[in-house]
């Protein structure tokens, strides 16, 4: 069963029990749109209780806000007693099941203080965030109900909060970026009086947790229009609070005849408009942060050459990318990644100059591909010579994988096996039998031993 055939099926049930039930918000909205929805979400006059009397395996993790989840087993067209331990072959299908409600107060800037429950749909939208999110759908019907006026903003291509914008952003600050999000990822504009609460609410966004900051900015990469995203991030004024070390790219000249586009913030916008959606979060926010040590390393022009110069940008860079990270509490293996692609985006330069052992180190990067691709957006976005791209790329379809990351010829066993005694020369021995193995050098176990033996005899 599909999620929209689930998600129908709830409203039936719901309906045959005496209720009201319509899906609502994104998935209505993509609907409309011609989109295939990432989710589905019910809404229903039936109180938490009564909806968990009718659907006995449902998690009831926002029943307070009048909030349950209901799941489905995606391999059987069963409302499984167990929830979602009830299938460990698939993951589970999951509907969000929330009754009509008024929510009152928003002390803590997310959540409602209290919550109403209420019988009109109506009541309901207008607790909402956009006009475009607050429509709803009979399932039997395919009618569309609509009392914000969402149906006329999506004709007209229209990101508008419900009511008054400023009360709708303080009861959750990442609605501003929210806004943001919706605008760049479909091509739509944000209304004014809506524009004008976010620059005013700016500076607020810092309430907002690092976490949920840091999915809604990954989202704004990922999504397509991660160009427009950014420029409306500028434009509402919400750069400077959330990412700081970006802004300040803005009017930092580059060379150029390296860069005829323009200065680090228009490189990096260029970069961002070439991401695909559904691209990786580790690249995109990679590409976002590979030139942010450039300001704060600038050097005018000057010299024989009379060119501007980043020294050390890549190296300043990554200890940047590594404490915006953990500013957004990124997990250590996406910190790690995001790190290394700002640390290694400048080695390109040097292919065409490398041993082949140092390339092949090179080439043996986690996720080799993100840096690969992270250079050819680089390129593409400035000078435009692709040679070295291309060298890589054909050395990767060339060579075989276990050329690449051979397995080693010696171990730590070996040389204690012939006389080596433990300490630091057992790393610098193995290492450079492996530099050799790599440079094709040597080949087999036998030559390796040899080279190992007149290594520790040049020791002593």
């Amino acid at each position: 069963m599909s999620p929209r055939a689930f998600a129908e099926r709830i409203c039936r049930k719901l309906c045959e029990a005496g209720y009201q039930a319509f899906l609502v918000g994104g998935c209505v909205r993509d609907i409309l749109l011609g989109h295939e929805p990432a989710d589905y979400d019910v809404c229903t006059d039936a109180t938490p209780e009564q909806v968990l009397r009718i659907f006995p395996g449902s998690l009831t993790v926002g029943a307070k806000f009048g909030v349950v989840i209901v799941v489905q087993d995606s391999q059987s067209d069963t409302f499984p007693p167990g929830g979602i331990a009830a299938s460990d072959s698939a993951a589970p299908i999951q509907v969000e099941v929330a009754t009509f409600r008024s929510d009152i107060g928003y002390s803590d800037g997310r959540h409602p203080d209290s919550v109403v429950l209420a019988k009109s749909p109506e009541q309901d939208v207008k607790r909402r965030d956009f006009t475009i999110n607050a429509l709803l759908m009979n399932p039997e019907t395919n009618e569309v109900l609509d009392f914000v006026g969402g149906r006329e903003d999506l004709r007209a291509g229209i990101i508008r909060a419900i009511g008054d914008p400023v009360a709708r952003f303080r009861e959750d600050k990442l609605r501003m970026v929210r806004a943001v999000r919706f605008a760049s990822r479909l091509h739509y504009e944000i209304e004014p009086k809506t524009f004008r609460a976010i620059q005013d609410l700016a500076p607020e966004i810092g309430q907002v947790s690092p976490e949920r900051l840091r999915d809604e900015l990954t989202k704004l990469l990922t999504e397509g229009g991660a160009r427009r995203a950014f420029e409306l991030l500028d434009e509402t004024k919400l750069l400077p609070q959330l990412l700081p070390e970006i802004a300040r790219m803005k009017g930092v000249e580059q060379p150029p005849q390296f860069h005829p586009e323009g200065d680090v913030w228009i490189h990096t916008l260029l970069m961002l408009e070439k991401l695909p959606a559904g691209c990786s979060p580790t690249l995109a926010w990679g590409v976002l942060l590979h030139d942010v040590g450039k300001p704060a390393t600038f050097t005018p022009a000057s010299g024989p050459d009379g060119r501007i110069r980043f020294d050390r940008h890549a190296e300043v860079g990554t200890r940047m990318a590594e404490e915006i990270c953990r500013r957004f509490r990124f997990s250590n293996d996406d910190t790690e990644q995001i790190a290394a692609l700002v640390a290694s985006h400048m080695k390109f330069k040097d292919v065409l100059q490398m041993k082949p052992a140092t390339l092949k180190r090179f080439a043996r990067l986690n996720r080799f591909d993100e840096h690969l691709e992270l250079h050819r957006l680089d390129c593409s976005s400035s000078h435009r010579m692709l040679d070295n791209y291309d060298f890589v790329r054909r050395f990767m379809d060339e060579t075989p994988a276990e050329e690449i990351r051979p397995p080693r010829l010696l171990t730590g066993d070996d040389l204690l096996a012939i006389g080596l005694k433990p300490g630091p020369a057992f790393k610098e021995i193995l290492n450079a039998v492996e530099e050799a193995q790599l440079d094709n050098s040597i080949s087999t176990r036998e030559e390796a031993l040899i080279l190992a033996k007149s290594l520790i005899s040049s020791q002593n």
